[in-house]
């Protein structure tokens, strides 16, 4: 079982960076393997499609390792801020860069959003509207709205409010136990070989 998680992010020293590393320490405590790529510490080009043709503007170079690490893994974390009531650009070019050849395709996404006050609620109906066509990645029904994010998630506890940490910790602990199931019965219907991608590479 190996689960990646995606910070969406720009900011190099973020809370979404703080939430994924938090809950990627959940996961391996869970005996799960992760991986943790954040976009504000490591961001990636904007797509071009002058990568097919040999003509991107940007070094690609590193395309066919990340490829190969997407498909070798069995569900996702993405962590998006609400950034003026949107995701940002960074999470959504990643959504964009894979298709047909299935790095994504039929895995189980657990959704986090978060606000550094009361909201957050935005940018789980933008990516469950879009960001999924032709890469057929699955958002599970649960996901995390962490508003207020500055107050929970604190390995110095005086830095938490506890209502809404434990709140929190136990809400998460919750959706990772559950994304747990969803990847390992995703496998068969990866497995089952009527999810081929070769008839419909492209969503509708």
């Amino acid at each position: 079982m190996r689960i990646g998680i995606v910070v969406g992010s720009h900011r190099q020293e973020s809370e979404s960076g703080r939430v994924g590393r938090y809950l990627q320490t959940q996961l391996q405590d869970l005996g799960v393997e992760t991986w943790l790529r954040d976009l504000g510490q490591d961001p990636l080009p904007l797509w071009d499609e002058g990568v097919f043709g040999g003509t991107a503007r940007a070094d690609w170079s590193f395309l066919p390792a990340l490829s190969a690490e997407l498909k070798a893994t069995d569900a996702f974390i993405l962590i998006a801020p609400e950034w003026h009531g949107m995701v940002p650009s960074g999470l959504k070019n990643f959504l964009m860069m894979w298709g047909g050849n299935g790095e994504l395709a039929h895995k189980p996404a657990l959704l986090v959003t978060l606000s550094s006050v009361d909201g957050g609620a935005t940018p789980i109906a933008e990516l469950r509207m879009s960001g999924y066509k032709n890469n057929r990645i699955c958002y599970m029904p649960e996901q995390l709205v962490i508003r207020n994010v500055g107050t929970v998630f604190h390995a110095d506890d005086s830095k938490n409010n506890p209502e809404a940490h434990q709140y929190f910790v136990d809400r998460a602990a919750y959706c990772l136990d559950l994304l747990v199931e969803y990847a390992r019965a995703f496998e068969a219907i990866r497995s089952s070989g009527k999810a081929s991608l070769e008839q419909y590479p492209n969503g509708m």
